[in-house]
């Protein structure tokens, strides 16, 4: 499915939400203004009066095996690489080029999405999200975020907690 910049109201569901109401996986999805180009998730967290340690971004990223990862993190906090390769039993890993992400997942910077991309990918998750009852992650929109609990992001995702974060 091409990307369509501006989700309008007869399209407001995403794959991210039809994919959580397929698993029965509660949520509420929130919109912000990125008119102003700020997609930047500290930014966000910024424009929607939230906690940025509970406003978590997706990163892709490619091991030393070529395999793509997929982490889910604080937006104000960055992916440890040792840490994030240990957790994969990788002897690195790097971020994957911008103009790659929509090949691999189908979602674009600052709409890319932990749930229903293009692709299945392994899914990690920063262990700090257990320390709150509900985090929010992009819904494979820009403009549009999800709120839901922790685990059953894990449980949609089929991902596993880990400590990538540096902090």
């Amino acid at each position: 499915i091409p990307y369509k910049e501006e989700l309008s109201m007869a399209e407001a569901k995403t794959n991210a939400m039809r994919m959580l109401e397929r698993a029965k996986i509660p949520y509420e999805m929130h919109t912000y203004d990125h008119s102003d180009g700020q997609i930047d998730g500290i930014s966000v967290a910024r424009k929607v009066g939230l906690d940025p340690d509970t406003v978590f971004k997706t990163l892709v990223t490619r091991g030393a095996s070529r395999e793509i990862y997929v982490f889910v993190l604080p937006v104000a906090k960055e992916l440890d690489l040792k840490k994030a390769a240990r957790s994969v039993g990788e002897k690195s890993i790097e971020l994957v080029k911008i103009e790659e992400i929509n090949k691999l997942t189908g979602y674009i910077r600052g709409g890319c999405s932990p749930l229903a991309g293009k692709k299945h990918y392994p899914v990690f998750v920063d262990e700090s999200a257990i320390l709150h009852e509900r985090i929010y992650v992009s819904a494979g929109h820009r403009g549009v975020q999800l709120r839901l609990a922790p685990d059953d992001l894990l449980r949609a995702v089929e991902g596993t907690y880990a400590a990538i974060a540096r902090y």
